[in-house]
């Protein structure tokens, strides 16, 4: 299994012969297993030269740019390996048929929405002075799960998911119980708590998670269907990620803040906003690499395989919808 590569040093990427290493302002080199790196996430202020971006580029390796505070900044996408004219045409078709595009939209949120609902399931029995929070909570989002198939167009689709995401969150505060990480209400950039400063983070890492994994099938990335497409940015990893955003990002950090694996200190105060601090992002992305290889049963497939490579399969269904060969129906998690 090829692995990610994560660096929070200052330095340059360097590329020597037909290998590569990473050396840092003190002239310490790490060297990178090339045919092992699947991708490599920057943090820290690092240089890189042409040659080192056609050399990565000929290895298949992508590169996601993160600034000093944490924010994604965007994605050397190397030239596309696994070029299919026939299957780019298919996208374009589903992307400007109405009733197509609407299919896939539809199934995104579907699958988001029962993720969330699988999520909130695990955290069930937790109560507030004895009564129950959640439960009612889950009943309101299977109505609005309901509703998606009563709407015609895509507005109208995120207008329910947004519906089923306000009752998400308001269980936040009963599952976490932590008067140092209070929901309050979702606000990004900047993040206004430390519990929204971490769900940016890991969300983000989530979108370009789904962007190399598309990488490797015969997707382009630039069409999506529930996010609009248009000449600024990937949008189909962001339909994807919808699906795994909750048991990925949302789990892991209900665990990192209940077992303390993060903590106040691990926040920065910055333009009127919190930030996760270096160290918090070093804990979230180590943890996060870990559930990335974690396996679980895979029901079709009879046998275990890695979060990661869920995702993989994930686009393969995709593919195979826009094709016509099976139709679309999201990952549901299991447990």
């Amino acid at each position: 299994m090829k692995k990610t590569l994560y660096l929070f040093s200052h330095g340059e990427l360097r590329r020597k012969d037909n290998s590569l290493f990473f050396e840092n302002g003190e002239g310490q080199r790490k060297f990178i297993p090339v045919e092992d790196t699947n991708d490599i996430y920057l943090f820290g202020e690092v240089d890189v030269s042409k040659r080192f971006l056609e050399f990565v580029s000929q290895k298949e390796i992508c590169l996601h740019y993160f600034n000093r505070n944490g924010y994604y900044m965007g994605t050397f996408y190397p030239r596309e390996h696994l070029n299919a004219g026939h299957v780019i045409v298919k996208q374009v078709q589903h992307y400007m048929d109405k009733k197509k595009r609407i299919v896939l939209a539809r199934q995104f949120i579907n699958g988001s929405i029962g993720q969330m609902i699988r999520v909130l399931k695990y955290y069930q029995s937790r109560t507030v002075d004895g009564k129950e929070i959640i439960s009612p909570l889950i009943q309101q989002m299977t109505v609005e799960a309901k509703l998606l198939y009563e709407k015609e167009n895509v507005e109208e689709l995120m207008a329910v998911e947004g519906h089923a995401r306000e009752c998400y969150y308001g269980a936040f505060d009963t599952i976490i119980a932590n008067s140092d990480f209070p929901f309050e209400k979702r606000s990004k950039r900047p993040p206004l708590n430390r519990l929204n400063a971490l769900i940016s983070f890991g969300n983000a890492i989530c979108y370009t998670v789904v962007l190399s994994e598309i990488y490797k099938t015969y997707l382009d990335p630039r069409i999506g269907y529930l996010h609009t497409t248009n000449f600024r940015r990937f949008s189909l990893n962001l339909d994807i990620a919808e699906i795994f955003k909750p048991i990925l990002i949302d789990r892991l950090l209900f665990t990192l803040i209940n077992k303390k694996m993060i903590q106040k200190k691990d926040f920065d105060k910055h333009m009127n906003g919190i930030l996760l601090s270096e160290s918090g992002r070093k804990t979230f992305i180590t943890e996060l690499d870990k559930r990335l290889k974690t396996t679980v049963q895979h029901r079709h497939l009879g046998k275990s395989v890695s979060y990661r490579r869920l995702i993989r399969l994930e686009n393969y269904k995709i593919q195979k919808h826009i094709l016509d060969e099976k139709e679309y129906e999201p990952y549901q998690a299991l447990w």
